[in-house]
């Protein structure tokens, strides 16, 4: 879902370098003008240069999502799982994670059966070598958590 809000402010010409400066915009929202700057050009904003100040809209659109961050995901997935992993399969955990998160948050992501049957495949073949089974299991349990998916539905395919 996005929002759209409109900002009045007066816009300042600079015909030196034909960009708008909104010097008001940090008493306005609160920002200081070295972390936000909006300029621009001429052309897309319809203004003359014989106007000196002239009132502007800023339209100014965000999402309003609970996706988390790739940091928050791994830092689920460690939270977790809180025993120490080898090597040799951490890294590539690390890496699946990454793949999997960018995927599972895209909005075009719907639970896929195939998907999942692939996953555990690859997961099994993957940790096939690991030295517990209990721990191989809560592995792939923090791992499909910290993507805020069901397990089970992943294993009963």
């Amino acid at each position: 879902m996005a929002a759209v809000t409109s900002v009045y402010l007066t816009a300042r010409v600079q015909s030196s370098d034909r960009k708008f400066t909104l010097p008001s915009i940090s008493n306005y929202l609160g920002l200081s003008l070295d972390v936000f700057k909006l300029r621009l050009s001429y052309d897309s904003c319809n203004f003359r240069s014989s106007s000196a100040s002239s009132p502007m809209v800023v339209h100014c659109m965000s999402t309003a999502t609970d996706v988390p961050t790739l940091s928050e995901t791994k830092s689920n997935f460690l939270k977790s799982y809180k025993r120490p992993i080898p090597s040799i399969y951490n890294t590539v955990l690390q890496e699946l994670i990454v793949q999997q998160h960018l995927m599972r948050y895209k909005k075009s992501y719907r639970y896929d059966a195939v998907f999942a049957l692939g996953f555990v495949t690859v997961y099994d073949r993957l940790m096939d070598g690991y030295p517990s089974d209990e721990d191989r299991e809560a592995i792939f349990k923090a791992y499909i958590e910290a993507l805020n998916e069901d397990p089970t539905q992943y294993r009963h395919v």
